[in-house]
């Protein structure tokens, strides 16, 4: 047509590495606004989650609705499982760069503050251990356990009786026997609690190895009525 202008074409050589930079950009957006990939460093959620799984974390869930007992969360810890100042030797660009790719793809550890555990109870919940039957309940209400426990692992061993503050949360692992959860900083500032505020997301899918990729659903032990409707009485 006369007169139109030819818009300036990107150089062959050019366009490659534009669309891989393109590409990390979109990665990086999604991974800080919408899902995050997680590196399972340890065997405190095993068998639900193997060391070296990578699962991937809804970051967006919690903005629609409430963290839900049953949920598995990853959150960091900073003033309810780690106290003081994480002294960290000072990055070079290179590592920063390697380190944030490798947590778009999920291949970098977690950050030594990052957690991810059970919610057993939300804020207002009375989690006991143990009942007469050596049963976690949540306000009375008797947990069954069994079909993520990690295999012939008790509820717990030790016991406990604690009300959840609200705007908090009370988390385990499933590997009951190898797991530093909120039992273990119970004499902690904070008393084990986790602040609503320092979820990061929630696990939702496992994703790598494929022969261990599945949907993480809540147990059904959670949706029981007596349970559910407890979350309404005053």
């Amino acid at each position: 047509m006369a007169g139109q202008t030819k818009r300036p074409r990107i150089p062959g050589w050019l366009e490659f590495p534009l669309l891989i930079i393109g590409a990390f950009l979109v990665a990086f957006l999604v991974k800080s606004f919408l899902v995050q990939a997680f590196y399972i460093p340890s065997g405190s959620m095993e068998d639900t989650l193997q060391v070296g799984d990578r699962v991937l974390v809804n970051k967006v869930v919690y903005h629609l609705r409430p963290v839900e007992r049953g949920d598995i969360i990853v959150f960091d810890g900073t003033g309810s499982f780690v106290f003081g100042d994480v002294v960290q030797p000072e990055p070079s660009l290179v590592q920063l760069i390697t380190r944030g790719l490798g947590e778009i793809v999920g291949l970098a550890p977690p950050r030594d503050t990052d957690f991810i555990k059970r919610v057993i109870g939300v804020g207002g919940d009375r989690v006991v251990c143990c009942d007469a039957d050596g049963r976690i309940t949540v306000n009375g209400v008797p947990l069954d356990e069994e079909p993520y426990l990690y295999r012939n692992n008790p509820p717990s061993k030790q016991p406990f009786d604690v009300l959840v503050p609200e705007g908090h949360l009370w988390v385990m692992g499933d590997h009951r026997s190898a797991s530093a959860d909120s039992r273990a900083h119970m004499g902690d500032p904070g008393g084990g609690f986790v602040p609503v505020d320092k979820v990061i997301g929630r696990a939702f899918v496992v994703v790598w190895p494929f022969s261990n990729a599945q949907v993480l659903e809540i147990p059904a032990t959670f949706e029981q009525p007596a349970l559910v409707s407890s979350t309404a009485e005053p």
